[in-house]
């Protein structure tokens, strides 16, 4: 979802950066970048491991994400809401018109952004076929969000595609054993995508719908 669908990663880099300072934890946005797609609690511990030498509790979970989430909405309450990725509108009607199945597979859990789908994308999405932060143990980079994906839409590996942006979610992706399109929609090289194991790489939503082509093709 973020960076796939809306252009929210920015908010998310500063929002990371503001709220582990709060706690004494430090996050550079190149790392928000490197751990996108993972829970929060995954991001927080990570950081905490780091810097305390443990896990954080689940109080201090609650409350460093809670600061986050106070720090992402306060970026968009001055930037104006996340924009939707150039290009994603019409990759999805194609995908719509050749009676695909559409799942979300994210490691969000930023209920403002969860709100939005139906606003921008009316019809594409429903909430038995999306898997977001509250819905998993192990976010990605492990598999088990999209092996959840594959679950609910009722299929195999083999029958789906992943469209991701993340090298994380790359690598989940394919742990599930799905072939994995990765757009880079954000400031990391495209290396970064390949190592993480992508099949395919491009560099915008445009380029990926154009490549699609018509449901005649």
């Amino acid at each position: 979802m973020d960076g796939v669908l809306f252009d929210s990663m920015p908010g998310h880099a500063v929002a990371w950066v503001k709220a582990v300072q709060r706690y004494g934890l430090s996050m550079t946005p190149e790392e928000v970048y490197m751990n996108e797609g993972r829970t929060g609690a995954g991001t927080i511990n990570a950081l905490a491991q780091r810097t305390w030498g443990r896990n954080a509790t689940e109080q201090e979970i609650k409350d460093i994400y809670a600061a986050k989430s106070e720090e992402f909405n306060r970026y968009f309450e001055a930037q104006g809401e996340a924009p939707v990725i150039p290009g994603v509108k019409e990759l999805l009607e194609k995908i719509r018109a050749q009676g695909l199945m559409r799942v979300i597979v994210t490691g969000s859990g930023q209920r403002s952004l969860l709100d939005n789908l139906n606003r921008h994308f009316p019809g594409q999405f429903t909430r038995e076929l999306m898997v977001t932060a509250f819905d998993v143990k192990r976010g990605k980079p492990y598999p088990e969000p999209y092996l959840m994906g594959l679950q609910k839409a009722g299929i195999t590996a083999e029958q789906a595609v992943v469209v991701e942006n993340a090298p994380l979610g790359v690598q989940a992706a394919r742990a599930a054993g799905i072939y994995t399109i990765a757009v880079n929609t954000g400031p990391l090289p495209d290396s970064v995508l390949w190592e993480a194991g992508a099949n395919a790489v491009f560099s915008s939503m445009q380029e990926l719908s154009e490549k699609m082509g018509s449901i005649e093709d």
